[in-house]
């Protein structure tokens, strides 16, 4: 049976309760620097992952006891030497392929200095991510009526490798777009990229709020470890896909704009009666397409550094959609904070959208007129 390693890590220090139960008990910071101190762990073997073509594989999450945050104040060759330890260690348990989960793909070179150390494949799993979160966008945009051509969509962390990814195959399709992030230069040199590849030139901006001000459609993919996406940031009946971890927006968005769609990109579906043995916060059968990802190249017996680095290849975004659907791996509705988004929940939040919409728009043609 052929076996794959996907790398986890608590998000936030309070995630170590969820393999430590005794940690709930203890100070945060008590429990973020005792774990920083820990090696490598198996954290759970994960069966029942059965292809619909027939085959059946398993694996193992492999823990790295850092928190986000460490993964910044920490050196960063001492966070990569955890990082390959962890690796090694999926290896040892007859892993051929491990997926680099949450800050793991974002630290460094994103997996290429992994890679040369390490005797089995490495994928970040960035292109599904990239495949479920603007197939969730489409989605959404179709059932809250959002015309996804009215207004510029908004990426933040446009840079980044899924974002950088995400906003080439858009202007690919014909979207106008304003792109987020840290540094100008970087935002200009994608800026002349796209244009060159799509002749769909995309504002750029430092500026978060300036993106949100513009757009109804928002991808939030940036790094940073707090939340930058607030309620007041964004237009009537706008719709986030949140596809960072931790999270870009903040929870303060679902308790106070109740015309503002904000999901969780790839949550993902997994074929067969799979078993995690671990609570990362989804109900059961379901993943992040990262994970997925990892899996998919396992089923296929595609053990390649599929997504390394930060400039995905944007052709292997239809690719490894292809193989999902071939394994029977599905993009699993909607989720929002840790909670699946109903129907009945669309439909109130599509309905007050709409009205607030109106009310906007009509109140911003008589300030314009």
């Amino acid at each position: 049976m052929d076996r794959f390693g996907f790398i986890i890590h608590p998000i936030e220090p309070a995630d170590v309760a969820r393999k430590f139960p005794f940690a709930r008990r203890l100070p945060v910071t008590w429990v973020e620097r005792l774990a920083s101190y820990l090696p490598p762990l198996t954290a759970s073997h994960i069966t029942g992952v059965r292809s619909i073509t027939g085959k059946e594989i398993e694996g193992w999450f492999i823990g790295l006891p850092l928190s986000s945050r460490l993964f910044f104040a920490l050196p960063e060759p001492v966070v990569l030497e955890k990082i390959v330890r962890s690796a090694q260690l999926a290896e040892r348990l007859g892993a051929r392929i491990v997926g680099l989960g949450a800050m793991t793909s974002v630290v460094g070179d994103a997996g290429i200095t992994v890679q040369k150390q390490v005797n089995l494949a490495v994928t970040t799993g960035n292109t599904y991510t990239v495949a479920t979160a603007l197939e969730g966008l489409e989605w959404a945009a179709h059932r809250m009526d959002v015309d996804l051509h009215a207004a510029p969509i908004a990426i933040l962390g446009g840079t980044g490798a899924i974002g950088a990814a995400c906003a080439r195959i858009l202007a690919r399709q014909g979207f106008d777009l304003v792109l987020a992030a840290r540094h100008e230069e970087r935002l200009h040199a994608l800026q002349e990229q796209i244009e060159a590849e799509s002749g769909r030139r995309p504002a750029v901006t430092t500026s978060i709020r300036e993106a949100l001000a513009q757009a109804d459609a928002v991808v939030a993919v940036t790094s940073a470890l707090d939340a930058i996406v607030h309620p007041e940031d964004l237009r009537p009946g706008a719709i986030v896909c949140d596809v960072a971890r931790p999270r870009n927006v903040s929870r303060e968005v679902a308790a106070v704009r109740d015309d503002v769609l904000v999901f969780e990109g790839g949550a993902v579906a997994v074929p067969g009666d799979v078993q995690f043995h671990l609570d990362f916060g989804f109900p059961p059968g379901l993943s992040y397409a990262c994970m997925a990802e990892t899996m998919i190249l396992t089923l296929e017996g595609r053990f390649e550094p599929f997504s390394l680095g930060r400039d995905l290849d944007v052709e292997k975004v239809n690719e490894i959609r292809q193989l999902a659907a071939k394994h029977g791996f599905r993009l699993a509705g909607l989720r929002s904070f840790e909670r699946a988004v109903s129907e009945e929940q669309l439909e109130r939040i599509r309905e007050r959208a709409h009205k607030r919409r109106v009310a906007w728009r009509t109140a911003t043609a008589g300030v314009h007129t």
